[in-house]
């Protein structure tokens, strides 16, 4: 998924990566290919090649050696700075897609994530819902991820929507992306957390507006209230959870996980 990403942001750290990747390829074949050339060139059976012990410096060839890595060098560190501030995850993003820039009419869609032992909690503060490993999201609307932790430390990672993000207890993190392509996509931990780390899989949904507005509904339609009470069930240790919905969630529920607090002001 991160070379196939269905997200803009990620199509861009995409590029990133390729761009890179190309730039050291430029030393990496000649080098090799000079390795062998030499090795088979300069074998002790080849009586042929040309023996020259008292050789010992060459100014176009310190030049070639230094200043073709040099170049390189500088343009990856250009590349990679740009790349950085424009990919910033706490950066909100200024276009849908090449070419589209967002409208001022289109609202973000905010999701808060808390990351459980070991599952993913989603809620939508602006709809009232709340989802267990089960995210959704229309096309072409930029997402706007807060992410914390109510446990230990841990790792938000849609490869095809954006870059990994940890997720820290008593900290809030920022994620900003946008779904370009409709479809079902893996969502995982990225980083170790105990017994059931394996298990914090989820899949995420992108949709087109109707569909979603019709998620939206379905949800609100058969899940259940997530309060105080339900969280503190529901945050309790468990392997490979099965999706949950919400249709109902405390609007000072994501602060009270956030600041650590063991009630509701």
């Amino acid at each position: 998924m991160v070379l196939n990403p269905s997200g803009d942001v990620a199509n861009q750290q995409r590029d990133l990566l390729v761009s890179s990747t190309a730039l050291m390829l430029v030393i990496i074949i000649p080098v090799i290919v000079m390795t062998i050339v030499f090795a088979w060139r300069y074998r002790h059976s080849n009586k042929q090649a040309r023996y020259e012990p008292n050789w010992d410096h060459s100014i176009h060839l310190e030049l070639l050696i230094w200043a073709v890595p040099l170049l390189i060098v500088i343009a990856l560190g250009a590349l990679t700075w740009v790349g950085t501030h424009m990919l910033d995850p706490y950066r909100p993003i200024d276009r849908i897609k090449a070419g589209l820039p967002i409208s001022r009419k289109i609202k973000p869609l905010e999701v808060e994530v808390v990351a459980l032992d070991w599952k993913w909690l989603f809620i939508y503060p602006q709809y009232g819902i709340a989802t267990v490993n089960s995210i959704a999201a229309p096309l072409d609307r930029p997402i706007e991820f807060k992410i914390t932790s109510a446990s230990v430390m841990n790792s938000l990672f849609i490869p095809a929507l954006a870059g990994q993000i940890y997720a820290m207890p008593g900290m809030e993190t920022q994620l900003h992306a946008v779904a370009n392509k409709a479809g079902d996509y893996q969502g995982f931990s990225g980083n170790f957390s105990g017994a059931g780390f394996s298990g914090m899989r989820f899949v995420f949904k992108a949709m087109l507006d109707a569909d979603f507005d019709r998620w939206v509904a379905r949800v609100k339609m058969r899940g259940g209230a997530l309060q105080l009470e339900t969280y503190q069930k529901l945050k309790l240790p468990s392997d490979k959870q099965p999706p949950l919905e919400f249709a109902t969630v405390d609007p000072q529920l994501y602060p009270v996980i956030l600041h650590r607090r063991t009630s509701i002001p």
